[in-house]
């Protein structure tokens, strides 16, 4: 028997699959952690023993610290998020975008827009949106993945990092997925025609390694997105182009909303701050705000 560190790269139900040098182990978590309250997660770094080489069966001795660890959806020390929204069917989701991209900031996670989808839309209204997000000094990247267009330049994108990508079902993250393997790893699902909503494929969270040291987590659609670690008063450090004008503010813990000496709001006057990006601020602030107060 002998210990050996890897990655948990798949989790189903109580069983991980741990991705070593010397291979991929199945294993089961000590009964300890479950006493301690700790559940291995996919991302984690983890040291196992090796029970038996023939069947690759082997047991969770260690959980390494985790530099960051999403709690919905489940995911440990992930470097890069890549959130996908499709130019048409369904429609862009700002509201969702803008809340992911705040939790990407509170982590300290670096983020790349993916606008897909871009042929179905006749009007070109995704180039404003990669204009509104690209000001920001966000990547912001165009690709049709069904035809392969805008795959190699996400391919470079991706290197070095454990990449979670998420977006609302349908937006064409398992297309996106699927077109960078060059093979079918995730399965794809179509938009209903009734709502024009995506039908949720993927059911569990797995890492996918692309190159060396270079792996993707396909994850569940969301409809939601849980935000709810980010306390109130700190949404405002998350949003990159109001960090220049919070100390200007006249009071202390101003919430750029009902104060009148605000800077942030003098700063949306003047066009400097996008009126749409600081409505969706308002918006996640009052929600962070309704959850805090039934969080006990």
């Amino acid at each position: 028997m002998e210990y050996i560190e890897g990655y948990i790269i798949k989790n189903i139900s109580n069983q991980y699959i741990v991705k070593t040098k010397q291979g991929e182990y199945q294993t089961i978590a000590r009964g300890r952690f479950k006493q301690q309250e700790i559940s291995p997660v996919v991302g984690d770094i983890v040291e196992i023993l090796v029970e038996d080489e023939k069947t690759k069966k082997a047991v969770i001795e260690e959980i390494k610290p985790r530099k960051v660890l999403f709690k919905r959806p489940k995911l440990a020390n992930i470097t890069q998020m890549v959130f996908v929204l499709s130019s048409q069917k369904p429609k862009p989701d700002l509201l969702l975008l803008d809340k992911q991209l705040a939790l990407a900031e509170f982590f300290h996670i670096k983020s790349i827009i993916v606008l897909n989808k871009i042929d179905l839309d006749k009007k070109q209204d995704f180039k404003m949106i990669k204009d509104i997000y690209q000001k920001l000094g966000y990547k912001v990247l165009e690709t049709q993945a069904n035809e392969n267009v805008g795959i190699s330049e996400l391919k470079k994108q991706l290197k070095g990092n454990i990449n979670a990508f998420s977006g609302n079902s349908g937006v064409g993250k398992s297309t996106l997925i699927n077109a960078i393997f060059e093979m079918p790893i995730t399965e794809e699902g179509e938009v209903s025609q009734k709502n024009q909503r995506g039908k949720n494929t993927t059911t569990a969270i797995q890492l996918y390694e692309i190159d060396k040291d270079t792996y993707i987590a396909d994850t569940p659609g969301f409809s939601t997105f849980d935000i709810s670690e980010i306390p109130k008063e700190e949404l405002d450090k998350c949003f990159v182009e109001f960090k220049p004008y919070i100390q200007s503010c006249e009071f202390v813990g101003c919430t750029h909303i009902k104060e009148e000496q605000c800077e942030i709001k003098d700063q949306v006057e003047k066009g400097e701050i996008s009126q749409d990006r600081y409505l969706r601020f308002c918006k996640i602030y009052e929600e962070l705000k309704e959850k805090e107060k039934h969080k006990w």
